[in-house]
């Protein structure tokens, strides 16, 4: 398998990765130019090795293999996610975001790039520990079908559920993760309590719209994978998504600092990359 994942590197140029950008595009109408070439080319390199497949090959699918260039998009645009991932970040949010959500008759939060739904269930919780879930409504987005789907059920392995806890126990809460999930075998599902005012859907920052205003949006590293251009597009989605003084969360290696409009927002908590909108 390393003989075979160095070929595959080796045979692979900058140039040849274009052409599969291009397949994708014009067959199959995404675009994933705006997707920093290194990432893209670990991930493409990764497809590779798995099915065996030289660039010829690769091609040949994408164009003949019903279904293949799905598969191909979702092994790209899969990321890593947890509950309370980075827990001081969700203190944070509590500490510095929440007093002023609790201001509002109705939320309306967006979790972009959602993965397989462990943000959006963190953020539920936090919000029903701090009495506001009942006027709450989470809109769970991302281009991947097949994670939306998990993240529909809620259904998490026990042993990471666990872990998670330990994430949980870190921002201060009034109980226990176990409070909010059912396990049964090596399973644990997410309560229907925290699912009623939660919605999964597809929704592409590369391409589609705005689609309502929101008090909040997180999106957390996922920048990091788009190149200086589609981070400045996707940055202006959310402003435009954000009602008057809302909040915008990034992730750890993610900030304002190149962005046109960084001086229509505020900096709520620089360590955590928490902005408001103030213009």
């Amino acid at each position: 398998m390393v003989e075979l994942s160095n070929k595959i590197a080796a045979m692979i140029t900058f140039e040849e990765l274009e052409e599969i950008i291009e397949v994708v595009k014009n067959l199959h109408g995404y675009d994933v130019s705006g997707y920093t070439r290194s990432s893209l080319k670990r991930r493409v390199t990764r497809i590779m090795e798995l099915n065996k497949l030289d660039l010829v090959e690769l091609k040949s699918k994408l164009i003949n293999q019903p279904g293949f260039s799905t598969y191909l998009l979702q092994e790209i645009t899969v990321n890593v996610t947890e509950m309370f991932r980075d827990p001081e970040f969700y203190k944070a949010l509590k500490n510095d975001v929440f007093p002023y959500l609790e201001t509002y008759p109705h939320i309306k939060l967006w979790s972009a790039g959602c993965s397989t739904g462990e943000e959006v269930y963190s953020l539920a919780i936090l919000l029903k520990e701090a009495g506001l879930y009942q006027r709450s409504f989470i809109y769970g987005t991302d281009i991947n079908t097949k994670v939306l789907e998990k993240a529909k059920r809620g259904i998490y392995s026990l042993a990471k559920v666990k872990d998670y806890s330990e994430n949980f126990i870190k921002t201060d809460p009034k109980s226990s993760l176990s409070e909010y999930y059912t396990a049964m075998y090596n399973a644990a599902t997410i309560n229907n309590s925290l699912k009623k005012n939660v919605l999964f859907s597809q929704h592409s920052l590369v391409s589609d719209r705005v689609f309502n205003e929101f008090q909040l949006v997180t999106c957390r590293n996922v920048l990091i994978y788009f190149d200086t251009n589609l981070q400045e597009k996707v940055l202006d989605l959310f402003y435009n998504s954000l009602c008057h003084l809302g909040f915008l969360c990034l992730g750890s290696k993610e900030s304002l600092i190149n962005y046109k409009n960084a001086a229509k927002f505020k900096v709520i908590n620089k360590k955590h990359n928490i902005y408001q909108k103030i213009a």
